[in-house]
């Protein structure tokens, strides 16, 4: 069983779990906008935003005694942020390839 998080860590605990979601969504927005813009100049700040997920992961990791099978998905949480925006991405550019975005007076009718 899991021991519980000491009162002290538990400040630790919740913003490293916030920073979780927020470094998390930070690297798939900045990713999906270096696609969008085709700027590359915007990749590595998605690639830092990823590291600062990868930290925070570690320090909740670290403060919450995961261990065994915990650190496991700790692991596949990493990879899974990871490959996500990527996979995602190339669905959207599959799905609407060959989609025609300007419209013709025939297409309002």
């Amino acid at each position: 069983m899991i021991e519980p998080v000491a009162l002290k860590d538990f400040f630790i605990t919740f913003f490293a779990s916030a920073l979780i979601i927020l470094a998390g969504a930070a690297y798939a927005l900045l990713y999906a906008w270096s696609k969008v813009t085709a700027n590359s100049r915007i990749r590595p700040a998605a690639y830092g935003a990823y590291l600062v997920l990868a930290a925070s992961v570690a320090e909740l990791t670290y403060t919450a005694h995961f261990s065994s099978y915990w650190l496991i998905i700790s692991a596949a949480m990493l990879i899974g942020y990871f490959f996500a925006p990527i996979g995602i991405w190339h669905l959207c550019v599959k799905t609407h390839a060959g989609h025609d975005l300007t419209t013709t007076e025939e297409d309002k009718l």
